[in-house]
């Protein structure tokens, strides 16, 4: 293996994902224990969550709060919205939960090149956030249409950036990396795609949002039930049709399956990671440890790679 000081400038594209991307925790995780520190990061939707949590120094805490999570606690952070935001889940108690974490940083305080990839809603440009807000960034790059808000920044309203660039590897090497890592969660993203029973046995274990320490403020049980009902229709009822929620996830894996196909043949990563995490659905956030699990072996399939690579690109 090179010495660090010879080493070429690596580069993270930590692609988008939903649920799956709790496996990049493990990718980070098992990059680092094998001495592959990125000098360059940069994500989308997840990715850009994850990579962001670990240049502002909390993934140990990130990982910790993934891990516990289970299906009530899941639920109790989608608020439902019925006007005036531009989505259906407002994203407010997501935010306050990054804010006690990450709070007021900002990515000129990251250390190193980051970059959160985002679409422009108005005219579907991709933007690459590199200042400002690191919450924001994130909000922005997860803002899944129709469901989340998007977020407005220097003016322009933006959304999912898994629509235009689901693995970044472009924007890595744009912002100065020669040997670019990419992770892609869909290659194998057919197994598990049909998501709306999932959805709906979450909803209904979710008894009591205000049970939960992310329902912070008393709440009617009118609102609750409201809630609920909010939630089945959004992500549908039992065996019967998928809501619209399934629906719009659903094809946001098909379209980031294609379109990270169609962005890497043009220009490949150096070393593609894939964790065989089709299995688990895009909403499956209480599986952290699986997934987490996954990535790491990812890694250590790809680690002779890995080597070749350096030693060819030093």
């Amino acid at each position: 293996m090179t010495s660090p000081k010879t080493r070429p400038t690596i580069g993270l594209a930590l692609g988008s994902g939903v649920a799956r991307g709790w496996a990049h925790i493990g990718v980070i995780r098992a990059l680092i224990r094998a001495g592959y520190m990125p000098n360059v990061i940069c994500g989308t939707s997840i990715g850009a969550l994850v990579g962001g949590f670990y240049l502002a120094g909390h993934l140990n805490e990130l990982e910790d709060w993934a891990r516990a999570l289970n299906k009530r606690k899941m639920v109790s952070l989608l608020n439902v919205v019925t006007r005036g935001s531009g989505g259906l889940i407002s994203g407010s108690r997501l935010e306050n939960l990054m804010r006690e974490y990450i709070d007021d940083i900002t990515i000129e305080e990251l250390g190193m090149p980051f970059a959160a990839v985002t679409a422009e809603l108005a005219t579907g440009h991709e933007i690459w956030l590199q200042k400002g807000s690191l919450v924001e960034a994130i909000q922005a790059s997860y803002a899944l249409p129709g469901v989340f808000s998007p977020i407005k920044i220097d003016q322009r309203w933006q959304i999912d950036g898994a629509l235009v660039n689901p693995v970044p590897v472009s924007t890595c090497r744009a912002l100065g990396a020669r040997l670019v890592i990419g992770v892609t969660l869909n290659y194998d993203a057919f197994g598990k795609i049909n998501i709306h029973t999932q959805a709906n046995e979450d909803v209904s274990e979710s008894k009591n949002f205000s049970e939960t320490r992310y329902s912070r403020n008393a709440r009617s049980p009118e609102k609750s039930t409201s809630e609920r009902m909010m939630m089945r229709q959004l992500f549908g009822k039992g065996q019967s049709a998928p809501g619209v929620g399934s629906v719009m996830l659903s094809s946001l894996n098909i379209i980031m399956d294609r379109l990270s196909r169609a962005r890497m043949a043009g220009d490949p990563a150096d070393v593609l990671i894939s964790p065989r995490v089709g299995h688990v659905s895009l909403l499956e956030f209480d599986k952290a440890d699986e997934l987490i699990r996954l990535g790491e072996e990812a890694v250590e399939e790809m680690l002779p790679y890995l080597d070749e690579a350096i030693a060819v690109l030093s």
